[in-house]
């Protein structure tokens, strides 16, 4: 039961209004529990262990496409507004959108990654989406790229931590925080913990340490030439792709042969990470390569010399689940009916979306914290 609601703009994350609840822990809901869940696997290579989830769909009807396809068939507009942390999406096709917080958008004024989940339904007009920058510096067209607008959205945060510092300013209830000026840059300012501005700085703290672990695993520089900061470039590095090869090559078929398979938890160095769940297990198959790409990118990362840990059992990937499930509630409305719900608990997050009033569920992703 809702002891508390608060509507209210708020500024930092671009939502056009948000409204926010506290409940109590209520009983969860039918198609929000790690009971109903099946696993498969473990499926392990090195340090990287997945397993599969299984289970009904929450979703009717035809799933939407991933913000990847809708770029590379020219369905999606991805705009830059000048802030660091807002960009603006609008869905000019015939089908809905799926965006995923932590997808990365490449071009702009600086490529960003995108800080919540938002369905676009076709032909959306304009919506605001909360960012964070993931490339320090620049702001200024990069190469031959379009300075107003992002090209490509193939690769996804690989990193425990600042998936949950681009996720803070969402899990917490602050108050906005203002916005100061920075070279024609609107940055948020550096404030409260759980505020935008403090969130950037985690974040690009946690770009220069994966790119400090990634060059000393892969033993090359992955910074670029062409922005040293560019988390989405450092990703690109050549020799770090055929060293995440090997993982690829080995993980990428767990999910062949398991239609019903609707989402996956990974674990590194035998220590549970993270879990994403979708609601249709064709959304899930799309996503795959992305998330698979972003677990090996962070495995080799933190790839320590000596035998892997053993794999977590099955008890224990359900109780992280469980455990991130029973945490405090918050509700957020976004545009276009899109409700946001967060479940925060001592050692782990849950984040839900749902499209629609008393629509499935469309994506749900558990963080270990």
């Amino acid at each position: 039961m809702a002891v508390s609601g608060i509507l209210r703009r708020w500024a930092p994350f671009a939502f056009a209004a948000v409204a926010f609840a506290v409940t109590a822990p209520p009983s969860l809901g039918a198609d929000l529990s790690a009971a109903d869940y099946r696993f498969s696997g473990p499926y392990t290579h090195e340090n990287l262990t997945v397993f599969l989830v299984h289970g009904k769909p929450g979703l009717a009807g035809k799933p939407p496409i991933t913000l990847q396809e809708a770029l590379q068939r020219g369905l999606v507009r991805v705009i830059e507004t000048g802030s660091v942390n807002q960009l603006e999406v609008e869905n000019v096709g015939a089908d809905a959108v799926f965006i995923q917080s932590g997808d990365i958008v490449k071009g702009g004024q600086q490529d960003r990654v995108l800080s919540v989940d938002l369905i676009l339904p076709p032909r959306s007009g304009k919506v605001s989406i909360a960012s964070f920058c993931v490339e320090q510096g620049r702001w200024a067209p990069r190469d031959k790229e379009d300075a107003k607008t992002f090209s490509r959205s193939a690769t996804m945060l690989p990193s425990r931590e600042m998936k949950i510092a681009a996720r803070a300013p969402l899990m917490a209830a602050n108050t906005p925080t203002p916005q100061s000026s920075t070279g024609g840059r609107r940055v948020q300012a550096n404030d409260a913990a759980g505020s935008v501005g403090s969130s950037q700085g985690k974040v690009w703290r946690g770009v220069a340490d994966m790119q400090e672990k990634l060059k000393r695993n892969v033993g090359v520089t992955v910074a670029a030439p062409q922005s040293a900061s560019s988390l989405q470039l450092s990703m690109e590095n050549e020799a770090l792709k055929k060293t995440t090869g090997a993982y690829v090559t080995a993980l990428a078929g767990a999910v062949d042969g398991t239609p019903d398979a609707i989402g996956f938890v990974f674990a590194i160095n035998g220590q549970i990470n993270s879990a994403d769940v979708y609601g249709a297990p064709e959304l899930f198959r799309k996503m795959w390569p992305k998330l698979l790409q972003a677990s090996t990118i962070e495995a080799v990362a933190e790839r320590k010399d000596g035998a892997s840990p053993a794999a977590p059992s099955v008890d224990a990937v359900r109780a992280f689940l469980s455990a991130a499930e029973s945490g405090k509630r918050a509700d957020r409305q976004l545009a276009h009916g899109v409700t946001i719900e967060t479940r925060d608990a001592d050692k782990a997050q849950l984040l839900e979306s749902r499209a629609g009033t008393g629509g499935g569920y469309v994506h749900r992703s558990y963080v270990l914290k």
